[in-house]
């Protein structure tokens, strides 16, 4: 928040003393629980582990909301807390009608949300949530540069740091390139935020169609955003010179083979049968068409699968196939350990493992059949939490459109809400689509957004788990 307010002072955009005023108040609040809780031991067991990740998530949200409410930015706490929210969680969903009035120190705040989010969930992943016994990463525990064991231990701390230093290097090669390739400092930076996270907010009401007519912009996030829906693992490996690792990889296999396959869908659909003038969208004269349905295909196909949520075109015109494709896509999510939300590849390619395997088994009772991930047997545990999440997942997706139509949204905006909220996606369908924002939902609506927004950035059992009364039982 001082930071923001940094950037106002910079810009002189008029909201410097209340951005200095929400970083005090909120310096102040957390001095006060520290003060408050000093006495308390540090170590945490799995119980500890859940109550902090799902609380911290929230009390981040809630402090969120005050440089919006101070600024007068978003006068609602309701629609505070949605933006903060979605921010925070990298959904990139807004309520905000006009983001070009908006004072510059509240869209950098805006932005800082969604790259302290992403991050964030980079860490729990790949450091907490194996601890506690959930997440895709269980599969890498073994070989990531973090912890092992049943507590907290201090190579966490190394892990972070590593992770923080790739994340940041992306995001200053990214500022750097945008700059050079036309955006100014200021949207190139906060682009560069969005899309490290998987974000997708952005300072033009047009997203990233502002720039149609500057192709190799739309390219450089595109190269970003695929970067930022991979393992952070494998950027670690990678800088380590263990290619050998990457190279074996079989999410990364999938989620390359997914996103050239769909994309070559898309584009020949676009070209061929998509009802709209590509002169609208972009130079054909100078790009061509054929280029320009390959690269509208390719960002939508890569922004949808890693949840970025940018958007270069209104898809959901693009023939009802690719409306229904795109909606599908929602669900894919990018690799484990990055910041994509979603199911996530690495659940995909165990659950479709899984599946073939079962053929084998009703022929072959008695033989015994692994599942095999990068050339290890993975646990039956594990496949039986693949399943069990990706179950719970598609029942917290139909009671949330449920809860959207009780509030007399119609069905496909409702499961376009709910796929695009749990998935942290951004744009949805309908009247929520890509080229609208959010400010139409109800404020309860805007509260059920944000409660799918949090369980699905937080790999539902996180967050579900607290709803148990098991859970706070005695031991």
């Amino acid at each position: 928040m001082l930071l923001s307010a940094l950037v106002s002072f910079i810009y002189k955009d008029g909201v410097t003393p209340s951005l200095l005023l929400s970083g005090g108040l909120t310096i102040l609040i957390g001095l006060l629980l520290m003060f408050l809780t000093k006495n308390h031991t540090k170590e945490m067991n799995k119980r500890e582990g859940y109550i902090v990740v799902a609380f911290g998530w929230l009390v981040m949200a809630l402090s969120g909301t005050i440089p919006y409410v101070l600024t007068g930015s978003i006068t609602s706490f309701t629609s505070a807390f949605f933006e903060t929210m979605s921010g925070y969680t990298t959904t990139g969903a807004t309520i905000l009608n006009d983001i070009e009035i908006i004072p510059k120190g509240v869209l950098f705040w805006r932005s800082l949300t969604h790259w302290i989010g992403g991050m964030g969930i980079i860490v729990l992943a790949v450091a907490i949530l194996p601890l506690l016994g959930i997440g895709g990463m269980q599969l890498f525990a073994a070989e990531a540069p973090g912890p092992s064991g049943d507590k907290l231990h201090p190579r966490i701390t190394d892990t972070a740091k590593r992770l923080w230093l790739i994340y940041f290097g992306y995001t200053v090669a990214e500022t750097i390139l945008l700059k050079v390739a036309g955006m100014s400092f200021f949207d190139a930076i906060n682009h560069s935020m969005c899309t490290l996270s998987t974000g997708g907010f952005s300072t033009k009401n047009a997203s990233v169609a502002y720039w149609n007519g500057q192709p190799i912009i739309q390219y450089i996030i595109i190269i970003f955003m695929f970067f930022a829906g991979t393992n952070f693992v494998l950027s670690y490996f990678a800088f380590k010179g263990k290619v050998q690792k990457i190279i074996k990889d079989e999410e990364l296999k999938l989620y390359f083979k997914f996103i050239v396959i769909f994309t070559v869908i898309a584009a020949l659909i676009i070209y061929f049968k998509a009802d709209f003038a590509v002169s609208t969208i972009d130079h054909p004269m100078v790009w061509g068409k054929a280029e320009s349905s390959f690269r509208h295909a390719l960002f939508q196909v890569i922004s949808v699968i890693t949840t970025t949520g940018f958007i270069t075109a209104d898809y959901t015109l693009w023939t009802s196939f690719l409306m229904v494709f795109f909606f599908g896509l929602m669900f894919l999510g990018g690799s484990a350990g990055s910041t994509s939300g979603g199911v996530k590849v690495v659940r995909h390619l165990i659950l479709i493992k899984n599946g073939f395997l079962e053929f084998k088994r009703a022929l072959h009772p008695n033989a015994i059949l692994p599942v095999r991930y990068n050339g290890k047997a993975v646990t039956g545990v594990i496949v039986f939490n693949i399943l069990a999440f990706f179950i719970l997942y598609m029942l917290s997706f139909i009671v949330g459109a449920l809860v959207f139509s009780m509030m007399d949204i119609d069905f496909m905006s409702a499961i376009g809400l709910s796929a695009s909220s749990l998935g942290n996606v951004g744009p949805a369908l309908g009247n929520f689509g890509p080229v609208n924002n959010y400010a139409a939902l109800p404020a309860f609506g805007k509260w059920w957004a944000s409660f799918l927004m949090l369980i699905g950035r937080l790999e539902l059992f996180t967050v579900l788990i607290l709803l148990t009364p098991f859970f706070w039982r005695n031991r």
